[in-house]
Formats: C-alpha cells, structure tokens, sequence
C-alpha cells in the first residue's frame, strides 16, 4: 500500500520505540527511516510523492516533526494495525482504572470478624403478647468458640442514651429491670441471638440493639419493636393545655397508656384521626392530627385545590418540656381484660360508679381502656357512663345520627360535675377476676338512691339486669 492510498497516517518514530518497546525496525520499513519527508518535497527514489493539506494541516505536520512524529514513507498495513492496537491496550486500563470503584473483600474466617444481621422492617406485637426479637451473627467458630463471644441487648430510651436488657456471655445469662423473668435467648443453633420477650407491656414499645462482641471486635443490629394500639388526646379535668412534659407522661400512664411517638401519631392521622389541640409526643415534640382540613386547626390555603385547606400533622416542633404546657397524645394496647356497661337501676353521682364496678369485681375504667375496648374488641355503646378520671365518654364502632355524629369514635362529654348523675358506668375486669354476677346481672340497691344512696346493708342488695 503507497502513501497516496493511506492519507492522514503519521509514523511514530520516536513514539513508537518509547510505548511500544520494540524497536523500529519492526514496524517501519528501512527506506522510510532514513528521514522524513518535508511538506511540498518529492521523493522520486521511494516512488511516491508526499503531499499535505492545507496550512493548518502543515502546521500539525511541523508539530508533529518536531516530537519525532512524520508521515510514513513506506509504512505497511501490518505495522498501522500493530501500533493502534498497541496504543489501545496502553490507553484503556488508564481509562478503566479512572471508572472503578475499589472494593475490598474481607475474609471474616481469617479476621475473627464478626457480622451480625436483625430483621429489617420492625416486628409486631400487642401488650400481653410473646415476641421474638430477631438477630443472628456469622462468627468463624473453628478458629474461635462462641463460648467467648458475648451477647448484649439494649434498648434505646434516647438518641444517646441506652437502657440494659439482656447480656449473655456463654453459659452466664442476665436479665435487667423490668425484663427480668420475661426475656431470655432463643438460643437456635449456634449464631442465634434472638431475644425471645414475654408478656409485652407498653413500655416495651421502641428500639433495640443486638450487640455481639469477641476478643477482636464487635457489630450491631437494631430491631424496632411496634405494638398494636390505639392513640388518643388526652387533657385533665382542669382544661386544655395545663400538661408540661412530665405530666403528660404520667397523665398517660395513669389511663393506662404511654405518651406517643411520633410514628404513631402519624399512623393514626392516616386512620382518620382528627383533634385540633397540640399534644406532647414521647420525644418532646408536640404536634396534632387534622383530617379534616379547616382554617382554625392550621390549614394552609391551597391555590392549586380551589382554596382548599391541606390536612396532614401540624408540628410545633421539640418544646421547652418544664415550663410550656399542651396536651397529651397517648398510645394503649390490647386489653388483658374486659370492658363492660353497667346500667343501674337509677342515675348515679361519680362515687356511686366506683362502688357499682366494685360489687361486679371490677373497677372503673380507664380512658385508654376504654379506647382500647372501642378500637380492639369492638364496644359499641350510645350511652354515656363515668370514666376513673371523673369524664363521661361512650365507644361508637357503627355510627349514627342520634349517637353523636357520622363517624366513629369515643365520644366525650367532658367532665361533669361528679355529684351528676349518669345511667351507667364502665367497668373494667382484670383477666381471672370473679364476677359476682355471671349471666349479665349486676347488682342494685332498690331501697331507694340507687348505689349511692339508701342503706348500705348487703343483705339488702338485690340483682339488676343489665
């Protein structure tokens, strides 16, 4: 092949030696070597005439002269193709090595290390339940024994702060606080260190971390733990907004629940729930729920829905919790016991209510019993009856007009003055206790005053139905 039928090959003298590591004389023919052609020469003895483009292609020729760079005078198809592939294998790992990411593999059989896996998600339970906290770890047991490596369960109370569960280290097993007698290790083969919890209560609602550490090193898991349950707002008797945070925690717990979290108060906003108070959460936010999207409760106008209010959950972000007062939100579970009605024979004052749950074995329920009857076991009721904290509420599941409203819920009547008196009450019976009156009957005093009034003779006492 001639010049004239390969325009625009240069030769890589210099270039070629340099990169390629061969010498010349392999590539180019001997009677191109001696030198390099000049731009607008002829070279009659080689039997070609070499010819350029126009000024600026001279002027790249000249560059390229200058590098030891010059248009090939008897350059063979096989030497191109030698050099270009030449090039390509030096220039592609530079560019390969520019696009990839280093990965280190590391070979935990000779490192001792250990890995340890949780259940991703969260797992599920309801108060009263057995769970098991999932959590299993890869550990090297023939260079190693597990009898070294030590387990530990902690939950996490805060961002930075850490409450102790369970630790084991071989054979040796703790449980702490309140933990001690329901949790111990699953123990299913080697490399399980699920935490098997019994008789889940309300406050072990949250965040656990599985810990497995040997004599190298370490690794963690985390497992969130959610209960079923109910969230309800909650204010005392003496009005909306008297609650800083540590009342609120015990306004909760004294109706049997536990402040909120954040995740919870927002499942139950997407569950329909609506209240246009602000409200305490378990993190020391304070937010609140509107479903129903109306200009008093915070609704922002939307342009782009016909001036339409937004709903969603208001927050007011993490309040100062020793001085400014809101309400409640509280969260309850499922009920070990029972939430009944007890109608009496005549309307009944407040003290009257606790002495008519006592003579059925019970007492008188709860707020958040009474949310957790309506919610879990369905109790529907369109009569009003006292509650512990001195209100007056009923459970509607199947909503009607004369009940109070299209939706369902529990419906409030606020706190009325305790010497009131209401036709009921609702009691709450703790899982074995008796009830003196099976088959529906309660008791009544029917010497006149209803419970609380009249003779307090227990000969006296005759059934009622309820």
């Amino acid at each position: 092949m001639s010049a004239r039928q390969t325009p625009g090959l240069h030769c890589l003298q210099g270039s070629a030696q340099s990169f390629l590591g061969v010498r010349s004389t392999e590539f180019l023919d001997r009677s191109a070597q001696a030198e390099c052609p000049r731009p607008g020469l002829e070279r009659e003895g080689a039997g070609f005439r070499v010819t350029w483009g126009d000024p600026g292609e001279r002027l790249r020729e000249g560059e390229a002269r200058a590098q030891g760079v010059c248009a090939p005078a008897a350059l063979g198809p096989g030497m191109l193709w030698a050099a270009a592939w030449g090039l390509l294998l030096l220039i592609a790992p530079a560019e390969a090595q520019r696009g990839r990411k280093k990965v280190v593999h590391v070979l935990e059989g000779e490192s001792g290390s250990v890995v340890v896996q949780t259940a991703p998600g969260q797992v599920v339970s309801h108060r009263g339940g057995t769970i098991v906290l999932p959590c299993r770890y890869h550990y090297e047991a023939a260079a190693h024994g597990h009898d070294d490596v030590r387990l530990k369960w902690t939950k996490v109370v805060d961002p930075l702060a850490f409450a102790d569960v369970f630790v084991a280290l071989g054979p040796q097993h703790r449980a702490f606080g309140s933990y001690r007698g329901r949790a111990e290790l699953q123990g299913d083969g080697p490399g399980d260190a699920s935490l098997v919890l019994r008789n889940v209560t309300l406050q072990d609602y949250g965040r656990y971390e599985c810990e497995v550490t040997n004599e190298l090193e370490d690794d963690t898991g985390m497992v969130k733990l959610d209960l079923e349950g109910v969230v309800f707002p909650y204010h005392p008797r003496g009005g909306r907004y008297k609650l800083t945070f540590a009342e609120a925690q015990r306004a909760c717990a004294e109706q049997d629940g536990i402040l909120a979290s954040a995740e919870q108060l927002h499942a139950a906003w997407r569950e329909g729930l609506d209240w246009c108070n602000a409200g305490w959460l378990r993190d020391g936010s304070v937010q609140y729920p509107v479903s129903q999207p109306r200009e008093p409760c915070g609704g922002a106008v939307s342009p782009g829905a016909g001036g339409s209010t937004s709903g969603g959950v208001r927050n007011y972000g993490y309040r100062h919790n020793a001085e400014e007062r809101y309400d409640a939100f509280c969260f309850t579970s499922n009920l070990p016991g029972r939430v009944f009605f007890l109608k009496p024979l005549r309307p009944v004052p407040f003290a009257g209510a606790a002495r008519a749950c006592a003579a059925r074995g019970a007492a008188v329920a709860k707020v958040g019993q009474l949310f957790a009857a309506w919610k879990l076991q369905l109790l529907d009721r369109c009569t009003a009856g006292w509650l512990a904290d001195g209100s007056a509420r009923y459970p509607i599941v199947n909503p009607r007009a004369r009940c109070g409203g299209s939706r369902p819920g529990v419906r409030s009547l606020g706190f009325p003055d305790a010497a009131r008196r209401l036709f009921g009450v609702y009691c709450y019976r703790a899982p074995g206790a008796p009830d003196p009156a099976p088959g529906g009957w309660g008791w009544g005093w029917a010497g006149g005053g209803g419970w609380a009034g009249g003779a307090r003779d227990p000969a006296a006492w005759t059934p009622l139905r309820v």
